[in-house]
């Protein structure tokens, strides 16, 4: 008898209608499916469904009694706070538009772009814009969990009984097949399984966490599951959101059959990829800020919740020990007020975006530096440094100090971080006085517009070195770097070009401005330039004097001035630069060009990088040895004082 009620379970599945009651067969055939999918000895009640023989809304009542008075399985993500006088609201003032909204079937897809209304009978692949981000990312729902939020903070049920219809309408509607595409990419489907868990949390203690709820909500995670078992994309975040979703449906739904067999899987790729992935000085193999944070957390949630679950062996010591070292990049890397270089496809941010996770990073690693970050200063040590390496990154740092109107530069010169990396080596970002004066372009877009994504992604609107204005490639040197109080040195080196070599080196000043010494060498012939590129805004140039600046009427400005050679000449660009995704604004950008005539003419350029307050400076400079490639000797004065710099090598 067991075996024919087994066999029952197996081939009865067919995807509930939200509408539908218990005693409709296809309901019917999903709780069964559902049974067959979980362990019911450990639910204790396997036998009583076998004497039962079809009783099946008593199955689903105990199902769901079971569930929702489970306490054994933890989470960090919402902890049933809904609010009965509780103060700590959990829901922003955005959550509960968002949620608002999505009463109205009016979703948030790729946040970008203005919510659309998807039909009171959901279209879950509607394409209100030219962008497949839309779509994709509608199908993450994150308009849920503001739904959730806003549920925990005011107990109100109508979010709770529109979340419950909307996630049967989904389940429904959207079977893992190749028409449903959309909906399956394996990252949306991790994603899904790590918050759907959270979600699982905010909403059981709801009567409208209803028992055929939990029955398409639990099927759906166990597709999801086995779905995810079935995608590992090595080598790229997907892999990480990948298994992070397939670890958290099987820590927190241990009932599954399957749960064991996932959670150990989901496991082992996070313990492979941290070592895949991060490269020894910490950063993510990718190289955009924003994937690297990502990437952090990915990586850390499963550990947490394997921990909070009492699963403590599962991760190797030097796993936590890396996540430490991740922590630390962005420590070296951000601008003084917490935004950050935006290089690849990432994008700056606002000031002061990572208190919060550097905060938790000083309680969870004992750090006094991450605790002066996370406080803005308030509390704990500031670093050790004011110079950082990343030297198997190809990432670099100098800055006059931890205040917010520190002078700081962060410059690029890696290997190829693959699609969300861009061919800018030698590039560099500028801020001082709590501006970015010389951001990075930045990315723009990813789909809809490749036009617009290609533009982002050439040489030569970085700044950076090119020959003929075309894209270099990735071929990364670190040939010196050495710091002092008075004077920081690094010198790279990209063979840019099959046949041309691109060497910077930048002095940093008495933490005050920068020297940036350009030298290209190789049997090229043509245009070689370097661009720079500023901030929007007002702009004074002087040609004669081979200069351009910035002219914001307030706080900081800077100055860029290559000194005389013959043949130089000074070019206005085309130049734009994009904060935030689909948004570009127009920005002054600027090209030094000099004609490489013959196989054995070597090309250098020398360039002051003055950021300053108030009144300009005046700083000037002598080259007295520049052997390409080889030696670079300077005389500097700033009216006060003649020194000289350079190196050999």
């Amino acid at each position: 008898m067991r075996i024919i009620v087994i066999i029952t379970f197996i081939m009865s599945f067919l995807y509930s209608n939200p509408v539908r009651c218990i005693n409709n067969p296809e309901v019917v055939d999903s709780l069964l499916l559902l049974a067959n999918r979980l362990n019911l000895d450990a639910l204790g009640i396997v036998d009583n469904i076998i004497d039962r023989k079809g009783d099946n809304q008593t199955l689903q009542n105990e199902l769901l009694h079971y569930f929702k008075s489970r306490t054994s399985i933890k989470h960090f993500g919402y902890d049933k706070l809904k609010s009965n006088g509780v103060e700590n609201k959990i829901a922003s003032k955005k959550d509960v538009e968002v949620a608002d909204d999505a009463l109205k079937h009016i979703f948030v897809g790729q946040p970008a772009y203005q919510r659309f209304f998807v039909g009171d009978n959901i279209d879950w692949s509607i394409r209100p814009v030219p962008d497949n981000e839309w779509v994709w990312q509608l199908n993450r729902m994150s308009f849920w969990s503001a739904m959730c939020r806003v549920y925990l903070d005011t107990g109100d049920e109508k979010y709770a009984k529109e979340w419950a219809s909307q996630l049967k309408d989904w389940v429904y509607k959207n079977p893992n097949d190749e028409a449903h595409k959309y909906a399956w990419r394996s990252i949306e489907a991790g994603i899904r399984g790590n918050s759907w868990t959270k979600l699982y949390f905010g909403f059981i203690e709801s009567p409208h966490f209803t028992g055929e709820v939990l029955v398409s909500f639990l099927n759906s995670l166990y597709d999801h599951a086995t779905y995810l078992m079935t995608e590992y994309r090595s080598l790229s975040n997907w892999s990480l959101m990948e298994a992070e979703g397939l670890a958290s449906i099987a820590i927190i739904f241990p009932e599954f059959k399957d749960a064991e067999k996932w959670r150990e899987e989901a496991i082992r790729r996070l313990n492979n990829e941290i070592n895949l992935q991060v490269y020894p000085d910490g950063h993510q193999r990718e190289l955009a800020m924003g994937y690297h944070l990502g990437s952090i957390n990915w990586f850390l949630r499963t550990y947490e919740l394997a921990k909070l679950n009492g699963i403590n062996d599962a991760f190797p010591p030097n796993y936590l020990q890396t996540i430490e070292k991740m922590c630390e990049v962005p420590m070296k890397l951000l601008h003084p007020d917490g935004t950050h270089a935006q290089f690849g496809d990432d994008w700056t941010g606002s000031p002061n975006q990572h208190n919060s996770q550097f905060l938790k990073w000083a309680e969870l690693f004992n750090r006094e530096d991450f605790l002066f970050l996370g406080s803005d200063g308030q509390i704990g040590q500031p670093p050790k440094q004011t110079a950082y390496l990343l030297p198997y990154s190809g990432l670099y740092s100098i800055r006059s100090g931890w205040n917010k109107e520190a002078i700081c530069l962060t410059l690029k010169c890696g290997p190829d971080g693959g699609g969300h990396s861009q061919p800018d080596n030698g590039t560099f970002d500028l801020y001082a006085g709590g501006r970015i004066l010389m951001p990075d372009a930045g990315s723009y877009i990813y789909s809809g517009n490749p036009e617009g994504r290609a533009w982002f992604r050439q040489t030569k609107v970085h700044q950076t070195l090119t020959l003929n204005n075309e894209n270099s490639i990735y071929d990364p040197k670190l040939l010196l770097w050495d710091t002092s109080d008075s004077l920081d040195i690094l010198v790279v080196q990209n063979n840019s070009y099959d046949n041309l070599t691109h060497r910077r080196a930048v002095f940093f000043v008495d933490k005050k401005y920068f020297i940036v010494v350009d030298e290209a060498e190789g049997s090229a012939v043509g245009n070689v330039d370097i661009h720079f590129q500023l901030a929007p805004g007002n702009t004074i140039i002087d040609k004669k004097d081979f200069s351009f600046a910035t002219d914001f009427k307030e706080g900081w400005n800077v100055l860029v001035k290559t000194q005389d050679q013959e043949g130089l000449t000074l070019i206005e660009e085309e130049g734009w630069v994009s904060y935030k995704y689909t948004v570009k604004e127009e920005r002054p950008a600027f090209a030094y060009n000099i004609k490489k005539s013959s196989v054995d003419e070597k090309v250098h350029f020398t360039t002051l990088v003055l950021p300053f307050e108030s009144e300009k400076p005046e700083v000037s400079i002598k080259v007295l040895k520049n052997d390409v490639l080889s030696t670079v000797k300077l005389q500097i004065n700033d009216g006060k004082t003649t020194k000289e710099i350079g190196y050999t090598l």
